[in-house]
């Protein structure tokens, strides 16, 4: 037997999370699935808890709300306090409403002043290559303050090698009188840096600026700890490492230290659950990061947020950061041993030192999309961002060190022998 598949199999053999694998929907044999920064595969717990409020609905109708197994009326408070583990933050803290970029919308509102920038600031600042719906948010929301995106939003340009350097975004934040709020990644969707929140947060701090983070890349499989580094806001999905399912409602922070502000986008269900349904003409908002929520919670989106959350608490952040990284890391040193990297076009996008680097491992080669798409029809599911990054993301509940060396098998076959990639040839790709 290879030795390399002989190692890959002790690794899983000594693995306390290989048994988590078993709660998944897995891929039909011979395929691997790598794309779970993209969607988590379905938990067999989160397809029960939509059957179960499926059930709940056919059988109780209107009675979901107060007499299901877990009441629809407070079932999104009831997450927000599981979920606020994963982010190192209070129950209170944290809300499961809304999507995404709805609610960096809704966080922009509620901490910008609608009554106009304090101090004279004005300007947002924002990583140049961040996922382009946060970029569109704060451009949109700017120019609805009455602002001009290209003089009111500041962006941080990655550094040559890709990166965005900490040093510089806390030099940005200190030197620029004229900034109001920065919006930044925890980790960059491309390349899978990991930023230091901690030393960013305290440089915006010192500065007098609001820190929010998206964590859309970043929940799930690395530990966060936002009230203790003293971020303002927070925002994030849950259907990547969290394996809530497509559309999944979303995830917001608000620290404590801005409870009692107006919701600037206001919504009923950001009401006070004991006096909700007074429906007075005016609202009165629930504490804490609940009253930004806006209307009533998708349910069979919830149920699905709910299953799904009890491998990730069963596994432990702290166990599945650790699986993380010696997963990628163990890819990696497989993708060099295999693959012609320096002058065969090869290269890693994402930093290698484990404090830099995220969920995912970043390949690129000047011709990615055709790798990746020959990847597919070898059986391995990973995806393409531009310009040539190939994105590999094994998942540590459900991912093994054997399915990242068969992967590399099959990519260096493909690359040696052109197997499923279109003229010109593979050794044409890679010279």
């Amino acid at each position: 037997m290879d030795n390399s598949l002989e190692q890959a199999r002790r690794l899983d053999a000594a693995d306390p999370l290989t048994n988590l694998r078993t709660r998944f929907h897995l891929p039909p044999p011979g395929q691997i699935y790598l794309d779970g920064n993209s969607l988590g595969l379905l938990p067999i717990a989160a397809e029960a808890g939509v059957r179960r409020a499926l059930d709940e609905w056919k059988t109780l109708a209107i009675g979901g709300w107060l007499d299901a197994a877990t009441p629809w009326f407070t079932l999104a408070e009831n997450l927000a306090g599981r979920v606020s583990a994963l982010v190192g933050a209070q129950p209170e803290e944290v809300a499961v409403a809304n999507s995404t970029t709805v609610n960096l919308h809704q966080l922009l509102a509620t901490l910008y002043p609608a009554e106009g920038p304090d101090g004279g600031r004005t300007k947002i600042l924002a990583f140049a290559d961040e996922f382009p719906s946060d970029l569109y948010a704060i451009a949109s929301f700017l120019r609805g303050r009455g602002l001009d995106p290209r003089q009111h939003l500041t962006l941080v340009p990655a550094g040559a090698d890709g990166w965005i350097d900490d040093a510089a975004v806390c030099r940005a934040l200190a030197d620029d009188p004229g900034l109001r709020l920065a919006v930044l990644p925890a980790v960059v969707y491309t390349t899978g840096q990991l930023l230091d929140l901690r030393s960013i947060t305290a440089a915006a701090r010192d500065a007098g600026i609001l820190i929010g983070f998206d964590l859309s890349h970043s929940i799930g499989v690395v530990p966060h700890t936002l009230s203790g580094d003293g971020v303002d806001f927070a925002f994030w999905c849950h259907y990547k490492y969290l394996n809530s399912g497509p559309g999944a409602p979303g995830g917001l922070y608000l620290n404590a230290r801005h409870a009692g502000r107006a919701p600037g986008l206001a919504g009923w269900w950001g009401s006070h659950k004991e006096r909700m349904f007074d429906l007075g003409r005016e609202l009165d908002p629930a504490h804490g990061a609940a009253a930004l929520q806006i209307g009533t919670p998708t349910i069979l989106g919830m149920a699905a947020i709910d299953g799904a959350l009890g491998v990730t608490e069963a596994a432990g952040m702290a166990r599945i950061r650790e699986k993380s990284l010696r997963l990628t890391q163990d890819l990696m040193e497989r993708l060099e041993a295999r693959l012609p990297f320096g002058a065969g076009g090869f290269r890693f996008a994402n930093p290698r030192e484990d404090r830099r680097r995220g969920g995912h491992v970043a390949l690129a080669h000047p011709e990615g999309a055709r790798l990746c798409r020959a990847l597919k029809a070898a059986g391995v599911i990973t995806d393409f961002r531009p310009p040539d990054i190939v994105r590999f993301a094994p998942v540590p509940l459900y991912n093994t060190f054997e399915e990242c060396h068969e992967t590399v098998e099959r990519l260096h076959r493909i690359v040696t022998t052109g197997e499923h990639l279109s003229l010109p040839t593979a050794r044409t790709l890679v010279t």
